[in-house]
């Protein structure tokens, strides 16, 4: 693994990108009332005394989610915005939507909360993607 081929400026617009649709996605006024209810199960909503913590480990997760996604832009040859989308999809396809259908059935959560976790999942790799792909 080569680091210095890491476009570091690109892995941080995917970041970035990553907190502004987490949230939208996890808005008020878009699927937070859905998912809470069911992750939530009865308790007050995500509590602040510890959000420094959860929003730190949130940034470094995508930020380890946007390096991996550079090296296999990279091994993947893409070189274009539509080619490492591509790639970031079939990322998604095959190791985040399956992994958390597994979770989410053993949890007794259902396929809605599936289906509003991965989608924002899949957001973030096509962006990811299309990014590092488009921006070597």
């Amino acid at each position: 693994m080569d680091f210095g081929s890491i476009n570091w400026l690109a892995v941080i617009a995917c970041v970035v990108v990553s907190m502004i649709s987490g949230s939208i996605w996890y808005n008020p006024k878009t699927f937070f009332p859905m998912w809470w209810k069911v992750v939530g199960a009865g308790r007050e909503q995500p509590g602040m005394e510890n959000m420094g913590m959860t929003w730190g480990l949130t940034i470094l997760g995508s930020f380890v989610q946007a390096v991996a996604m550079a090296f296999m832009i990279k091994t993947m040859g893409s070189t274009s915005a539509g080619s490492g989308a591509m790639t970031g999809f079939m990322l998604w396809l095959g190791f985040i939507a399956p992994t958390y259908l597994v979770n989410k059935l053993f949890a007794g959560h259902g396929l809605k909360i599936w289906a509003i976790e991965i989608g924002n999942h899949l957001v973030n790799f096509v962006l990811f993607g299309a990014i590092l792909g488009a921006w070597r």
